[in-house]
């Protein structure tokens, strides 16, 4: 007997819901007969679960075969070779074939029971030979992952990755989906301010960058009134601290620059197809930036934080160039090499007086300035108030 058959493909596979299983890649029985088969239209087989009955439609490739026939056999249905012989349009020796294949490599306990004329198990089978078993810490990973399907909401992700999140837990057992139930009330992801996305934007720029063609859009640069017209060779899109960025070629000024999706007016004309350069690379073309904001310096960055503010900072990758130094008193300085200053100095700004610029001293004369202007408006707002 052939150990490693090919079997014949036909027709496609569906999966099986009955049993929460879907196609597998497992090892499969030896080739279908050769004989000429006639086309039919096989009948859809009934499996009776717990509660409701549901229709399984199988097709005649091999591991679909063996999938319907644990199925069947869990249901106590009592299948037999002359059914699963009439309804994958196979020889009875087939079925057979896969019944021995299922008791000699999977060591399942296949017996036939006489008096109903099928097949049946004799001991309880929770598992089917190549649903893969998950631990607790995948389990909780698996967790992790669905909720962080929330923070994609209001995009056109959002209900591909909860189709997916619920394929995979399909392949759980009983037992395993009760567990991740019982998870659902310990973690979730709270993302602050997401940005409100215009879907049909959204997805005229996605299907730019999957198809490799121009956009042209109109856009507004921060603190401008109106947004002037932009043709652009979109590169990659990402989204960093709840913000859509498209990062693209603007071929009216001759550089590759980072959009805001947010930003953005009117439709975006998905047009000519472009090509993208190879050298392309967006861990490289970001790796000077803070977040996302590509600069043209090279700057060594050096922030002293109070023993408050380590403790805040202290645990986290802010960036990849981050090295932290305690000193005595509890504080600590930050230094990273960035290409450009504008997120920095907000980031900075964020922490008040918990944060001191020592290098660049270009980055501490614009905080200073910055701090100087808060300062003034609120003299004024207060003397007003008063």
């Amino acid at each position: 007997m052939n150990k490693n058959p090919k079997p014949k493909r036909r027709g496609g596979a569906q999966a099986i819901n009955g049993g929460n299983l879907q196609q597998q890649a497992l090892p499969l029985p030896p080739p279908l007969s050769n004989r000429r088969r006639k086309n039919s239209n096989a009948p859809a087989l009934s499996v009776k679960g717990a509660k409701k009955e549901q229709i399984v439609r199988v097709c005649r490739n091999a591991t679909e075969r063996l999938l319907a026939l644990h199925q069947l056999i869990s249901a106590r249905k009592y299948p037999n070779t002359v059914r699963m012989a009439r309804e994958f349009d196979v020889s009875q020796k087939t079925v057979k074939r896969d019944v021995e294949w299922m008791r000699v490599h999977w060591d399942l306990p296949i017996e036939y029971d006489r008096q109903r004329h099928g097949y049946y198990y004799s001991r309880e089978v929770t598992r089917f030979p190549g649903v893969p078993s998950v631990t607790e810490a995948e389990m909780f990973a698996l967790l992790v992952a669905h909720k962080a399907v929330e923070q994609y909401s209001g995009t056109p992700f959002h209900k591909p990755l909860q189709m997916a999140f619920q394929k995979l837990t399909g392949q759980l057992n009983s037992t395993e989906r009760y567990s991740l139930q019982d998870y659902e009330g310990v973690l979730s992801f709270r993302p602050f301010a997401p940005e409100v996305t215009d879907m049909e934007r959204f997805e005229a720029v996605t299907r730019a960058i999957q198809q490799r063609r121009a956009l042209r859009f109109l856009y507004r640069k921060p603190g401008e009134k109106s947004p002037s017209g932009r043709h652009v060779h979109p590169y990659h899109l990402t989204c960093n601290d709840n913000r859509w960025y498209l990062i693209g070629y603007d071929v009216d000024r001759c550089d590759t620059r980072t959009f805001v999706l947010g930003r953005m007016s009117g439709s975006a004309v998905v047009g000519e197809v472009v090509p993208k350069p190879k050298d392309f690379n967006v861990e490289t073309y970001l790796r000077g930036s803070f977040t996302v904001m590509k600069g043209q310096g090279d700057y060594e960055i050096v922030i002293e934080f109070d023993p408050w503010a380590t403790d805040q900072v202290r645990g986290r990758l802010w960036h990849s160039t981050q090295r932290v130094i305690e000193l005595p008193g509890g504080g600590s300085h930050m230094v990273m090499h960035l290409s450009g200053l504008e997120e920095i100095e907000r980031w900075v700004l964020s922490w008040a007086n918990h944060a001191t610029v020592i290098k660049p001293e270009i980055l501490a004369q614009r905080v200073a300035r910055a701090a100087r202007e808060l300062a003034e408006r609120y003299d004024k707002a207060v003397r007003a108030w008063t």
